[in-house]
């Protein structure tokens, strides 16, 4: 049995195009938002994707309107009662995953429409190419909320974007459309609106088409030299995000979001 396309996925789509490889996250009930089953299957299927031979790239997709509503809030409150050797485990879901799917020797081309948000963002960083529908955007509304921007994903924004666009992007929490995105070099692609899947399906037969040890060779080493200094720069950043969750300005954050209202912040 070939786990990847036999598995019984419930939050996540495996189909194949020949030496093409589609995952889909399928929790539209909840805007494909990244809970804890979601992080697991998308981290399992990327796994198991990482050293296969006769996968030449993947692409990675939402729904036909958007791609993630980003990470459960729920799932920063009912951290609570959890000790924190507890919540430092819990935490690495994240990281785990945008991490699974960076390792994947095959190319990763992401296809996005409507909103990609905090985490599902991090995640499309993650990868190595990002196709957008015009009408798309990526968000990082992490800081606003009173949290920092973890995941490991600055030294990948930094390496995409640049130092100022970088803070520019996560500090402010704005959304960045396609246009920006590809203006900043976080996209690499911008399509027609309905036209990700379709542009990324075209990005994946061009990849396919070319020598495959090459290939990964290239990705290996361009990730190597982008990411050298990576694990030194953004290793606390699982604890920078405990102790800002403990904060009140994270509790003020969250509330002011849900209220529709100005944050009030006092750095306590």
């Amino acid at each position: 049995m070939d786990r990847l396309f036999e598995g019984a996925w419930r939050r996540i789509r495996v189909t194949r195009r020949g030496e093409v490889v589609e995952v889909t996250l399928a929790r539209t009930e909840a805007r494909n938002a990244l809970n804890g089953e979601l992080m697991e299957e998308l981290t399992e299927a990327a796994r198991l994707l990482r050293l296969r031979t006769d996968v030449r790239a993947v692409v990675l997709t939402g729904a036909e309107t958007y791609f993630s509503a980003g990470a459960d809030l729920s799932a920063s409150e009912a951290r609570v009662a959890q000790t924190l050797m507890e919540s430092r485990r819990a935490v690495m879901a994240g990281p785990d995953m945008c991490r699974a799917w960076e390792e994947v020797e095959a190319v990763t081309i992401v296809a996005i429409e409507g909103y990609c948000i905090g985490g599902a963002a991090a995640l499309a960083v993650a990868c190595d190419f990002r196709v957008m529908g015009q009408g798309a955007y990526l968000r990082l509304p992490e800081v606003p909320l009173g949290m920092n921007m973890s995941w490991r994903t600055l030294p990948r924004l930094v390496a995409l974007a640049g130092p100022a666009k970088a803070k520019r992007f996560v500090m402010f929490g704005e959304p960045a459309d396609a246009a920006t995105c590809l203006d900043w070099g976080l996209a690499d692609e911008v399509a027609e609106a309905g036209g990700a899947l379709a542009a990324a399906r075209t990005w994946a037969a061009r990849v396919a088409a070319l020598p495959p040890l090459p290939v990964r060779m290239t990705k290996e080493a361009v990730n190597a030299i982008a990411q050298a200094t990576a694990q030194a720069s953004i290793y606390m950043d699982r604890d920078q995000y405990l102790l800002a969750t403990k904060s009140a300005d994270f509790r003020e954050g969250v509330a002011a979001f849900r209220e529709k209202r100005p944050g009030r912040f006092t750095g306590e």
